[in-house]
């Protein structure tokens, strides 16, 4: 039944039957988590940058109730500029699948869909994690048990800094997820470099990566591996500043009852506007950051396997 819902592009089938190193990129970031043109203009360098880093790039989205696996330019057009697409996580795959509906894919769902194709790797901008105020709320965000049962190595920088990353961090610990930080010990903090939190190992190479989730799979470990790459320098936002935005927009979310999936989409849009598009600027430099981190990975791991 599966087989008629997943739709993989020729491209990406030939890479994964010649074991070359694909990396999955999420859609959530294009319908979701930048204004256009931005939005599909970042897709498209993403792409370009797993392929200048040797890699074969899989942008995933649910499409008219199949899972798409690689997609053309006029797919991610329509990902960018349309206004019914949803938001899916794990928990709402079947029913989008059943209802033959679109949707952008979250950490999550990027994951499970990856892995559904056999892709192992999954360069994203920031994963979700424990909200500020979850005491109260709750409000944990399904990308973190997934990477309990998805063995999918994922790139981020860091949990989105408008979440509780020292919690993130311990609720990670807790499942027992290998978290890494590339060139660096701390945790890194999305719009900023250091959040202040330890991580539990470093790593200065894509080949230590590699292979630290090499052996995972050796192991028989079910679960995925978080890769923490901080945002470049040049593109690095002052901690005070940026926290005192995202203050203010959570204040904003409040005052407007905003929550659930639309907390994320809220907030990035109200620190775009805040930061006159600086947080933008920060978010396109990390992700790109990240793919072409995730595609070194990716190319490593391929000869390591080989």
């Amino acid at each position: 039944m599966l087989s008629e819902n997943l739709i993989i592009s020729a491209e990406v089938q030939n890479a994964l039957a010649d074991k070359l190193p694909v990396v999955a990129l999420e859609s959530t970031i294009i319908s979701h988590g930048m204004p256009w043109p931005q939005n599909v203009e970042t897709a498209k360098m993403l792409e370009k940058t797993v392929r200048d880093n040797g890699g074969v790039p899989a942008t995933i989205a649910i499409l008219d109730g199949n899972i798409r696996v690689g997609l053309d330019d006029s797919e991610l057009e329509m990902l960018g500029t349309s206004k019914n697409v949803r938001k899916a996580s794990r928990r709402d795959l079947p029913s989008i699948l059943a209802v033959k509906q679109h949707a952008a894919t979250t950490v999550s769902a990027t994951m499970i869909c990856a892995h559904l194709a056999g892709i192992k790797f999954f360069a994203t901008g920031g994963i979700g994690g424990v909200h500020r105020g979850a005491s109260e709320t709750f409000d944990i965000s399904a990308d973190l048990p997934e990477f309990t049962r998805t063995p999918v190595l994922v790139v981020c920088a860091g949990a989105k800094a408008i979440l509780d990353i020292p919690l993130t961090m311990e609720y990670l610990e807790t499942l027992g997820i290998p978290v890494l930080g590339y060139r660096t010990d701390e945790m890194s903090a999305f719009y900023y470099r250091s959040s202040g939190v330890k991580i539990p190992q470093r790593f200065d190479e894509p080949e230590q990566a590699a292979q630290i989730f090499y052996q995972s799979l050796q192991l028989g470990y079910k679960s995925g591996i978080l890769v923490g790459n901080p945002v470049p320098e040049e593109f690095s936002l002052n901690r005070a500043k940026i926290e005192h935005c995202i203050s203010e927009a959570l204040s904003d979310a409040a005052k407007q009852n905003v929550n659930g999936q639309a907390v994320t989409p809220f907030l990035l849009g109200r620190l775009n506007a805040i930061t006159a598009g600086d947080s933008l600027k920060t978010n396109i430099a990390l992700v790109n950051n990240n793919a072409a981190l995730c595609a070194r990975i990716a190319v490593t791991f391929a000869r390591i396997r080989s």
